[in-house]
This record gives C-alpha cells, sequence and structure tokens, in this order.
C-alpha cells in the first residue's frame, strides 16, 4: 500500500465515523451515482427553453394591453425573481411595449415546449434519486397530470415570492427591511420546496421524508437568489465585455444550473436520510452495509414489468480476493534486485 493510498484510507475512516461527514459524502457519492449532473443539465436546459418564451409571452401580452404602469409592475415583479437577465432586458426593452400575434403564438407554442420539459425532466430526475422501479412510475396520462399541478403550485409560490420582493423596495433599500424580508423569504420558499418535492415525486414516497431536504432547499434558494445572484452579476460584467450579449446568455445558463444542481443535492439529501445510505467508503475494498444498499437500489430500480425481476448479489470473499490481487500486483510491479559487482 502506497502513500496515497494509506492517506486516503485514513480519511475515509475518519469521515465514516463522522456522522455529519459520512452523511455529506454519501449525498455528494449518491448524486454521482444517480447521474446528477446529467439531471440538472436536463433541467437547465428545459428551464432555459420555457423562461425566455415566458417573458416573450408576458411582454406580448402587456403590448397589447399598452398600459404602460401595468408593463412597469408586471415586468419589474417578474424579472426581480431573475436578477441576472433583470436589469439587462428593463433598461435596454423599448418604451412603450408593442403586441405582435406572431410573437405571441411563437412563444406560447415554445412555452408549452419548455414548461412541460422541465416537469417531466423534474419527474424523470426524483424517480431516478429515488432510485423507483420502472415497473411502479407514473405513466404519460399521471405525468401529464403532475405537470400541470406542478406549474400551479410554481405559479403560487413564484407569486408569493414576487410579492415578498416587492416589499423590499417599499421605503427604499434599508439594510434593516431587506434583512427582513430574506428572512420572511425563507419561510415561503420552504414551503414551496415541499410542495414541488411531493408533486414531482412517485406517491410511494411519503412526505415527510422529503422534508428535511425541502428545508435546506428553501435556504440555499434564498441565499443563492441573493448573495449567488450578486457574484453572478459580477462575473457577468466582466463576461459582457469580453463575449458581449452572448456573456449574458451564459451568465442565466450559470444560474439555472446551480440552482437545479442545489435542488438535486437536497433530495438526494431525503433520499440518504431516509434509507439511512450512509457511510459509504471513498475506497474499495470493502464495501459498506450503505454501498451495498445503493447498489441494490440502482440494480432494482431496472424492472420494467410486473412479472420481471432484477437482483444482485455480492460475493462474500470478494474483499479478501481483491486485496490479495492488490498484494500481487504491488509485488510484481516492484523492480527486481539486481546483485551488485563480485
Amino acid at each position: 500500500m502506497n502513500a496515497v493510498e494509506r492517506l486516503v484510507r485514513r480519511v475515509d475512516r475518519i469521515q465514516q465515523r463522522n456522522r455529519l461527514a459520512g452523511l455529506s459524502f454519501a449525498v455528494f457519492k449518491k448524486f454521482g451515482d444517480d447521474r446528477g449532473p446529467f439531471l440538472a443539465a436536463l433541467l437547465t436546459y428545459y428551464g432555459f427553453m420555457s423562461l425566455f418564451p415566458m417573458l416573450l409571452v408576458v411582454t406580448t401580452i402587456l403590448g397589447f394591453v399598452g398600459n404602460a404602469r401595468l408593463e412597469h409592475t408586471v415586468i419589474g415583479t417578474t424579472l426581480n425573481e431573475f436578477p441576472v437577465i433583470g436589469q439587462q432586458i428593463g433598461t435596454n426593452a423599448p418604451h412603450p411595449l408593442t403586441g405582435s400575434a406572431v410573437a405571441l403564438v411563437f412563444g406560447l407554442v415554445t412555452l408549452t415546449y419548455g414548461s412541460l420539459g422541465i416537469a417531466q425532466a423534474g419527474q424523470h430526475a426524483m424517480a431516478q434519486i429515488w432510485n423507483v422501479p420502472g415497473v411502479i412510475r407514473p405513466g404519460f396520462l399521471p405525468r401529464l397530470g403532475r405537470s400541470l399541478l406542478f406549474y400551479l403550485v410554481l405559479g403560487i409560490g413564484l407569486t408569493l415570492s414576487m410579492g415578498l420582493s416587492g416589499l423590499a423596495t417599499l421605503g427604499g433599500r434599508a439594510l434593516n427591511l431587506r434583512a427582513l424580508v430574506l428572512v420572511a423569504s425563507v419561510g415561503p420558499n420552504v414551503c414551496l420546496y415541499i410542495a414541488v418535492f411531493r408533486v414531482l415525486t412517485p406517491k410511494s414516497i411519503p412526505t415527510r421524508a422529503q422534508l428535511p431536504g425541502a428545508a435546506l432547499a428553501g435556504l440555499g434558494y434564498t441565499v443563492l437568489a441573493t448573495v449567488g445572484t450578486a457574484l453572478v452579476q459580477h462575473q457577468l460584467r466582466h463576461a459582457e465585455a469580453l463575449y458581449g450579449q452572448f456573456g449574458f446568455v451564459l451568465g442565466l445558463i450559470a444560474w439555472l444550473y446551480f440552482v437545479a444542481q442545489m435542488t438535486l443535492y437536497a433530495a438526494e439529501l431525503n433520499v440518504v436520510r431516509a434509507r439511512h445510505e450512509w457511510p459509504r467508503s471513498i475506497v474499495q475494498p470493502p464495501l459498506t452495509a450503505a454501498d451495498e444498499r445503493v447498489l441494490r437500489d440502482i440494480t432494482r430500480q431496472e424492472e420494467r414489468r410486473p412479472e420481471q425481476r432484477v437482483g444482485v448479489g455480492f460475493d462474500p470473499g470478494a474483499d479478501a480476493k481483491a486485496a490479495a490481487d492488490a498484494r500481487t500486483r504491488r509485488v510484481s510491479a516492484a523492480p527486481d534486485e539486481v546483485p551488485g559487482p563480485g
């Protein structure tokens, strides 16, 4: 065993004995086991495909209405929820807005595509994270109904968030008022995540198992919407100097990806806690009991038919054999001794 492996195994023993470190590493590792980066990228894509059409539909309808005060109120409140793009569109958009039938039709079609896509992708992500077997996952019509319910819940939640954001503008930008709004927005964000997790997750998963991750996600989103947005906007100014409006698009995609990753990590926390899937091992062999449970769940989720049975087993002597093979490889890789002269 070389020095690097000894160091890694020492760190592995420490994290397995520490509850917080073991839980954190288990969440991180399960995120990789469930192909979390791919799921986050999928959510980011459909989020991007639904965000711009939504803004196009809203601005076009307001252009038909022709009420300048309504334009500034609704658009300003909506864009505050996406601060990466708020100042860009709010400053550069022509006033008064004008309506366009072609833009409205195009916006509605692309909004439907992106909206249904992100709802379906969210349901797929939750099913993957909870390793729900394919045979008991909801069919097309139930998923479609859940997609519509998802947007109803999301619309109500964003309306509450927009109302709290609007309060921040009352009485100027006093620090104590902004801090109060920040604290007050945590509760609605947590409730929104509880509702979203419940709608997107199959019924076989109880609601109480989703509460810790929803609390973490609600708090994380509140922090990300304040501190994270300021950081993104700071970097965005430098990106725009180099790449122009393309830098603005990159900033928006980065914001959506951060939100998607944070949400998925929170969902992974729910699974790890509910099924006690920690501590996990950094280096194998040996596998921990939690490692074996995760591998069993990942395998069993491939069941597609009621009559199909998928099983997984572990060789009890595999750890000793792997350790012996490793020792053999180290011995064979060592340089032969060369006798000295004489």
